[in-house]
């Protein structure tokens, strides 16, 4: 790490101008690539302060060395910016990975040129169409050319010398009808060529001109009374529309657009990618992006975008996105609100989402810990927390018609029930139904029990009810001086508002969001096992009642037996001679007698 003289006079002299800036660590690698539209002032602000984010600081500190690129414009930054990430791979930066070769539809430089699917772009004139992001659309789009034009598929050199000289032959291609036999001299290239113009505006997304000369070319043969051949031209133009049917999704009038949106959580975002030519979606893809420092939607939609355009080579002047992004002068964006634009832009974002919630499902199965770490980080962001709460618990007062009060205590180890941790409670300070003055004392006992025995305390407790039994948690916790070592908050049941202490304004999650899905899983939890605690109570009191309402056994009888059997059930099961050994011959029959009276025939 460089002294703190040798930064100030590195950022005394950097440019005040749209630029690319990199750090460099002690071994002269680069660890972090940044753009900006004033490199001063934007890498002062890395010295200037000390970070929320803990990663920022540990940066700081590894940076040695800072370099800088000076550009024309922010485009060019950008671009720059996008480039350095792909080759360096920073330690600090977002990971853009790209693994794939994608597909992409050639339209060969050559005398009477084919069409085929490649992997390869070979700079030799050609036309490439692409790429695609799925080879089914590639061979969509390739059974569509074959049945609307009769084009050769053999690599033959097909010059104007060799074929006047009669080099080669027509092949079963000509005599199936999918190729007019160029070879031989029986379709002209201007014939030709026609049908290559017309195949370019349907790749571009444009069937309005193909559908126009098909049905000029039907009705011209209809009236010459060619009928066979005008019936061929209208199955291709049925063909045709109902292709064009099936990928348009609204106005057709929306025209070389491409379509961009975000979705995010504490470690992944994804940006989900739609083109857009003559109202169809040509293309679709969606790319995940690893964040390093906390980026935020804004930056990462902005490289996304960059390394999208970058990647498939395109060539819209206009974009829809969900908010601002400052991409340039050269570009349009459009933030729709209403619309076919704006039903684009909900279109994308569910894509996005769809994406995210397969890869969340395929790395649950295959990568457990980093599926526990997302959700740790995630629920550390959204309920505010200092720490991730990988230990939480939660109370539940269970109360029916003022009977035996009970209170339950659920624990969960890393967003999952840890159930041989869970606890029961009886009320016993708390004389009637009083919610308040039980959650005090279960609160209270819990936590003194754990601190007596050296027990680790959880990161979160969460009170199943509103502000009134979370201020009776924290009478507890601050009897045991545990006030703001543990976070803690109350989760009331009509609207699932969070109330957290001193705050008069309830947190509301997503109702789809997985940290308020874990919440309300820990409450559920906490009700049912408390009230199966409840039930077996109310059980074992009926049956005790039932004990001590049998004639001639009193108050001494009814110890001995509950010493010896642990319970009145077992007591109501025991054998005569069983109860002959605690209490004597009479009393033992008596016992026996009053259980057994109901099962004679």
């Amino acid at each position: 790490m460089m002294s703190s003289s040798t930064i100030e006079i590195q950022l005394k002299t950097l440019p005040e101008t749209p630029g690319v800036y990199q750090f460099f660590d002690a071994n002269d690698t680069v660890i972090y690539i940044g753009k900006a539209k004033n490199v001063k002032k934007r890498v002062r602000s890395y010295f200037n302060k000390v970070h929320d984010y803990g990663k920022t600081n540990v940066l700081v500190k590894k940076i040695s060395t800072i370099k800088h690129i000076v550009v024309d414009s922010e485009t060019d930054a950008l671009l720059l910016e996008n480039n350095l990430i792909k080759k360096y791979q920073p330690r600090y930066n977002v990971l853009l990975k790209d693994d794939k070769s994608y597909p992409w539809i050639c339209i060969k430089n050559e005398r009477f040129p084919r069409v085929f699917s490649t992997r390869r772009v070979i700079k030799d004139g050609s036309e490439y169409f692409g790429p695609y992001t799925n080879i089914k659309t590639v061979y969509t789009l390739l059974d569509l050319i074959k049945e609307l034009f009769s084009l050769r598929s053999c690599k033959y050199d097909l010059s104007e010398t060799k074929i006047k000289n009669g080099k080669y032959k027509v092949c079963l291609e000509f005599h199936l009808g999918n190729c007019k036999g160029a070879c031989e001299d029986k379709e002209t290239e201007l014939e030709y060529l026609s049908n290559i113009a017309s195949i370019r505006d349907i790749l571009k997304g444009n069937f309005k001109n193909s559908l126009s000369i098909f049905k000029t070319q039907m009705k011209t043969l209809a009236s010459n009374l060619q009928f066979e051949e005008a019936q061929l031209l209208k199955q291709k133009i049925t063909i045709l529309e109902n292709y064009q049917a099936k990928s348009t999704v609204v106005n057709p009038k929306i025209n070389n657009v491409g379509v961009f949106t975000i979705i995010s959580d504490e470690s992944y975002a994804y940006v989900n990618f739609l083109q857009v030519a003559h109202g169809a979606i040509i293309r679709a893809h969606t790319l995940e992006l690893k964040k390093k420092l906390q980026e935020t939607d804004t930056n990462l939609l902005a490289l996304a975008i960059t390394e999208l355009r970058q990647r498939f080579s395109l060539q819209s002047k206009e974009i829809y996105v969900p908010f601002q992004v400052d991409l340039g002068e050269d570009l349009k964006i459009t933030i729709p609100k209403v619309g076919d634009k704006k039903q684009l832009l909900d279109l994308s974002l569910r894509n996005a989402k769809y994406y995210r919630l397969e890869q969340l499902k395929q790395v649950k199965i295959t990568d457990p810990d980093r599926h526990v770490k997302r959700i740790m980080a995630q629920m550390k962001s959204d309920l505010r927390l200092t720490e991730e709460p990988t230990h939480i618990e939660c109370f539940d007062n269970s109360n029916i018609q003022g009977t035996h009060p009970v209170a339950a205590c659920v624990v969960f180890k890393n967003g999952k029930p840890s159930k041989k941790e869970y606890r029961h409670f009886n009320i016993k300070t708390v004389e009637g139904p009083d919610d308040f003055a039980s959650m005090t004392e279960v609160v209270y006992r819990r936590y003194k029990r754990l601190l007596q025995e050296k027990q680790p305390l959880p990161q979160l407790i969460i009170i199943d009810g509103g502000k009134g039994q979370l201020s009776a948690a924290l009478k507890s916790l601050d009897a045991l001086g545990l006030r703001g070592k543990i976070a803690i908050l109350g989760i009331a049941k009509r609207l699932e508002e969070l109330f957290y202490p001193n705050d008069p304004i309830p947190l509301y999650l997503d109702k789809k969001s997985e940290t308020l899905k874990i919440i309300q899983q820990l409450r559920n939890e906490a009700h049912r096992f408390g009230i199966e605690h409840h039930r077996n109570r109310r059980s074992k009191t009926a049956l005790q009642s039932e004990l001590e309402s049998i004639p001639g056994i009193g108050d001494k009888t009814l110890v001995q037996l509950l010493k010896v059997f642990k319970s009145a059930q077992r007591v109501s099961f025991a054998k005569l001679d069983e109860l002959e050994e605690v209490v004597g011959p009479f009393k033992a029959q008596k016992i026996f007698n009053f259980y057994h009276k109901s099962h004679e025939p």
